[in-house]
This record gives C-alpha cells, structure tokens and sequence, in this order.
C-alpha cells in the first residue's frame, strides 16, 4: 500500500472463485400499493437491476443495504418502527425505471426512495422525484447530473465521477503513461464519464489518443476495440459497467495490449473480475468510493462484515455490498432523527443535519446546500495472488 497526493493506492487481489459465491437472483417481493400497509413500518422504495446482464450490481447493493436493515429492525427499529425496502427490477433499463418510480410514487405509506443503480436509469426518474417531493438518498451514481444544486430531494453519499477520474489519470501520468484513450457507455453515464476525463487530461496538458464507445448491457466491443489497437495507447479510462469492460479488457489482453486499465468504481470490481477469464484482470485499476471491505481493523468495515454475515452467510464481502450497507447507515440516521413519526419533509430536513459524522472510518457531512455526503476515492488494483480475511 501507498499513498500519494491523498489517494491511497492498494494493490489487492480478491478472493478465489471458491470463497467469493456468486449471488443468485432471487425474486424480490413487491408490495402493490394501498394493500396489506403495515402502518409500523417506515417504507423505503428502489428500483436496481435484480436480472438482465447488469444484476449482480443490483443484487450486491440491496444486499448490503438489507444487512443493515435486518440488524436495525432486530433491535426493535427506529424508534419502534421498522424498516421496509420495497425493491423493483429495472434490469438497468430506463423505461422500466420510469414504470417503477410511478407505481412506487402511488404508495402513499413510500416515505423516500433509495438506492437507485446507474446513471441513465436515475436520470429519468429525477423530474418525477422532484416534482412529487420525495427525497432520493444514496443512488448509486456519481454522475454531475445528480449533484446540481436545484435537486432539492437527491442526497449523494458517494463522491463524484469526476473525482474518481481525475484520481484515475493522475496515477496513470505519475506512472508515465500519457498516451492515454477514452472509452465511455453510450448513455448518460458514459458521457459525464468522458466529460471528467477529459477535464482531468486537459489538466495535465493531455488529450486522448482515441474517443470510442461501448454500449449498455452488451459485450459487442468490436469497434471499440479496433479504435484503441489503431493508435495503441498505453492507457485506458473506461467508464461503462462491467460486461462491456470485462468484454474490451479480455480482447485487449487477447490482442496483446499491455495498456494500464482503469474502470470507474460502478464497473462492480468483483464482477468484473469474475466476467474476466482467470488471470486476465491482473493489473486492471478499479477506483473505489469506499474503503477497503476485509480491512477489519476500520470499524465501520467489522460492523459491515457482521451485519453481512448475520444476513447472507453463503456471499462473501466486496465493495459494491459495502457501499449499500453505508447507504443503509445514512439514511438509518436521518430517520432517527427525524423523529418517531417522520414526513418526508422532516427526513430531508434530518439528512441536511448530518454533519461531522464518522461512522467509524468513514465519513459522512452534509447541509443545506449541500447534499453531497462523501469525497472518499481509493485506488485499487487487481491482483494474481490469494487473499483471505
């Protein structure tokens, strides 16, 4: 481990394939609205990927989530109430993530939504989230557009993209790689990816040796792939999910690029590593919006692994289940403070009044102004050896 100009850089290696069980879809029960409310409860509403070739960041992030949540009600709740995550499939399509957010917007027991994954889907339930007033907390996105000052409902807990990205290409140029190209998901989240890596190259007195893209959910990376071996640049940010990344890393490594890799932390480290044949993913940099999931002597990391293990003893640690348990943690805050009988007023008005709070080795500060909760980047590198906690 390292530490250069605040980014810690963590050569790692996850898991063997034999310890890292790969979670299954399972269905996920949906409540229609107006039936059967427990009026005890305090609902929280998500639309994610829980099928389709995006799931397992879906599944990961509401396990994470559901981990916290389980340990929260066995201790009685929040102030004897407890919590309800109603999960709806989107398959990280954005028209199913429209269908979703209407029919979760018509419960009138839904007090906020949470945990909505990727950009493009977030994006086209922003205007109906804002205009029924409901806060979003904790979407799994650090695109730009979620961070604009007029969104008056959506509280980020992780940092930005940008920020990832500007991390990604300061160590590629430390390490000397300058001829560095762009691959970016053609959608909302690919765009505001590229947007930051160009800003961070122009910072260095850069410009990309190449600008192509990938498309959502699929491994056709033909093009793309024949953009990057036309100019053979020796550095690659891509910004895309994980099936598109694991496709272009695995034909470039077959096409015999050495070019050093670095995906945005929404790649989903773990599953990217296990859409790479054995072996080929060594070296390929992820950054991370979280610490380190196995460093158990971070406290709020031990806390994660025991809720995890309490919750879901078959699945195994990692970083996107990790964000979704301090998501979980946030929002559990604010509904503390929100009081016995919260509105959804009253937790927009409780999360803003999170300042200063260390969760124990991560930190979390919002106002209000400001309803973005975290600056944390890590760099991580994956690795050939074992590595067990």
């Amino acid at each position: 481990m390292r530490r250069s100009s605040g980014v810690t850089l963590t050569c790692w290696a996850l898991l063997s394939s034999g310890l890292l069980t790969l979670l299954q879809p399972r269905p996920v029960a949906s409540q229609p609205p107006g039936r059967g409310q427990d009026p005890n409860a305090l609902v929280l509403g998500q639309s994610l990927p829980l099928s389709g070739p995006s799931a397992q960041l879906g599944l990961d992030y509401r396990r994470g989530a559901l981990a916290w949540f389980k340990s929260v009600n066995r201790e009685g709740g929040i102030h004897g109430r407890r919590i309800e995550l109603v999960s709806l499939d989107d398959k990280y399509e954005p028209s199913q993530t429209l269908i979703n957010t209407r029919q979760l917007l018509k419960r009138n027991d839904l007090l906020a939504l949470f945990g909505y994954v990727g950009t493009p889907t977030t994006k086209v339930a922003l205007p109906l989230i804002e205009a029924a007033e409901v806060p979003l907390v904790a979407p799994m996105t650090g695109a730009s557009l979620l961070r604009r000052p007029e969104l008056r409902m959506v509280f980020n807990m992780r940092t930005s993209y940008r920020r990832e990205i500007a991390a990604m290409v300061d160590e590629m140029v430390r390490d000397a790689h300058h001829r560095i190209a762009i691959v970016y998901q053609d959608d909302a989240f690919g765009q505001d990816g590229l947007d930051g890596a160009m800003a961070a190259l122009t910072s260095h007195g850069l410009k990309p040796v190449a600008v192509t893209t990938v498309q959502r959910n699929s491994a056709q990376v033909g093009d793309a792939l024949d953009d990057l071996m036309a100019v053979n640049p020796n550095g690659v940010v891509l910004v895309s999910a994980y099936v598109s990344s694991a496709a272009l890393a695995t034909a470039l490594r077959e096409r015999g690029s050495s070019a050093q890799i670095m995906n945005v932390s929404f790649v989903g480290t773990q599953a990217l590593q296990r859409a790479m044949p054995v072996g080929e993913a060594n070296g390929i940099g992820v950054a991370q919006v979280v610490p380190f999931p196995w460093n158990r002597w971070i406290p709020v990391v031990a806390d994660y692994q025991r809720c995890l293990r309490l919750s879901d003893e078959a699945s195994g640690f990692g970083f996107t289940s990790f964000e979704g348990y301090l998501a979980a943690r946030m929002i559990t805050e604010a509904l503390t403070r929100a009081g016995k009988n919260p509105t959804r007023q009253s937790l927009v008005q409780a999360l803003e009044s999170i300042n200063d709070l260390d969760l124990g080795g991560f930190q979390i500060q919002m106002g209000r102004d400001d309803h973005n909760a975290s600056d944390f980047v890590e760099l991580t590198f994956l690795g050939s050896q074992s590595w067990e906690p």
